[in-house]
């Protein structure tokens, strides 16, 4: 059975530019929350906030770049960033966590593979032009 053709292409470019304005805010919120009072969270729920953090980063970088080496790139950056982050913790005397940057790693690629799902679904029902 062939889904029916039913969203606009207008919607996309609605889609692409709200990911982008949203994943400024977003960042500062990351930033301030890594550099910020550690806030004494139980192991496993840091771990989830690290996840969510870096999935909803992923998932607006990768949603807001349209070509795949772009989004890889931006991957690869919030990667880099979350490590960075740790090492920077580190100084400031907070404690510096491998698990961490694990959780943010694959928060990363989590965030990816959600857009890009929802893009393979969203391309097949959008119209031909």
């Amino acid at each position: 059975m062939r889904l029916p053709r039913v969203i606009p292409r207008s919607f996309f470019d609605k889609a692409v530019r709200t990911a982008a304005i949203l994943f400024l805010p977003a960042f500062a919120g990351v930033l301030g929350g890594e550099l910020g009072p550690s806030g004494g969270a139980p192991h496993f729920w840091d771990k989830a906030v690290h996840f969510t953090a870096y999935l909803i980063l992923s998932a607006l970088a990768v949603a807001a770049l349209r070509a795949r080496k772009n989004a890889l790139w931006a991957m690869l950056a919030l990667i880099v960033m979350g490590a960075v982050l740790e090492v920077v913790q580190g100084m400031i005397g907070r404690d510096m966590s491998a698990r961490d940057e694990l959780a943010n790693s694959l928060g990363v690629v989590a965030g990816a593979i959600v857009v890009w799902a929802i893009r393979a679904v969203l391309v097949r029902l959008r119209p031909a032009d």
